[in-house]
């Protein structure tokens, strides 16, 4: 039995119609499962516009936090299955997502966390300038499944897109914020492009002596509007990984580790020296080390 957990903030209505009818057309039984929509603050709100008459286990809560990361500890204090699955509302996951997530959670009670593939679903063609940061876009194809018990390890980090949580772990993530030890905010608050908080929930499976994995027969597609293939959009994008990377692992890591993100003198050089959009997405990498370091220090 899980919960499927659907975090939203003034959604695209295309995209969450998309995200819903294909969560409608999943071919595990309704009974099976209940849904969860997770109403952040939208200017709208969503309860009197959606219609989940088709679900007998369905329901909408308002969490009036802004920020995903309120979002989803809302959405785990709300639903109550052993499995819980957290969809974004640009998500169209595959009609056998959740039987293979249950199934995955049966046939591997090694694994505390795991996500999948992550196809692109491109409004538009993408310039082709912008591959080599479509990973920073959560786009993930890979042939086959593996795991570890290492949580920032990046080849078996499962993503927020589909992410797949047992419940002991999901509750080790909120107390780690009730109790006060997360007192940074990772994720997404309104226009801000802070990240990390799903990598932080996925690791700790390893806190509570599990694994984290990718299975490659987990699949979605992830929407992508042309704006998020901008160069501008990138460059926050890239500015606020780097961020929130350096702080997540000031949360999860030593002191000592954090000396890879220190700033070579080479590196500003190598950003000089790359061409177009690529120099500023660099800079905007550089930027995003030092802030994190710059807030680390204060807070020593």
């Amino acid at each position: 039995m899980l919960s499927v957990i659907l975090c939203t903030h003034n959604p695209r209505s295309d995209y969450l119609r998309q995200c819903i009818d294909a969560l409608r057309g999943q071919r595990l039984r309704y009974d099976r499962w209940e849904l969860l929509l997770v109403d952040n603050r939208s200017d709208e709100p969503l309860a009197d516009r959606i219609d989940f008459s088709w679900h007998p286990n369905a329901h909408i809560v308002r969490e009036e936090t802004l920020g995903l990361t309120a979002a989803r500890l809302r959405g785990i204090r709300e639903t109550t299955r052993e499995l819980l699955v957290f969809v974004d509302d640009d998500n169209v996951l595959d009609l056998d997502f959740l039987e293979i997530a249950q199934r995955t959670m049966e046939e591997r009670p090694f694994l505390g966390s795991w996500s999948g593939q992550c196809r692109p679903g491109f409004e538009e063609p993408p310039p082709e300038w912008t591959r080599r940061y479509w990973g920073n876009l959560v786009i993930r194809e890979f042939v086959h499944d593996v795991w570890s018990n290492l949580p920032r390890l990046p080849a078996t980090m499962p993503c927020g897109a589909g992410l797949c949580v047992r419940r002991e772990v999901a509750l080790r993530y909120l107390d780690l914020h009730e109790s006060g030890k997360r007192s940074f905010q990772f994720d997404r608050s309104g226009r801000s492009l802070l990240s990390g908080g799903d990598n932080d929930l996925a690791a700790c499976a390893c806190d509570t002596g599990l694994g984290v994995g990718l299975i490659a027969s987990l699949k979605l597609t992830h929407l992508i509007s042309p704006e998020r293939l901008t160069e501008d959009y990138l460059v926050r994008l890239s500015e606020g990984i780097f961020f929130s990377a350096v702080v997540l692992d000031h949360c999860r890591s030593s002191l000592a580790e954090l000396t890879l993100y220190k700033v070579r003198w080479h590196e500003p050089i190598r950003a000089l020296l790359a061409r177009g959009p690529h120099r500023k997405i660099q800079f905007a990498c550089l930027r995003g080390r030092r802030r994190g370091l710059e807030l680390i220090a204060s807070l020593s």
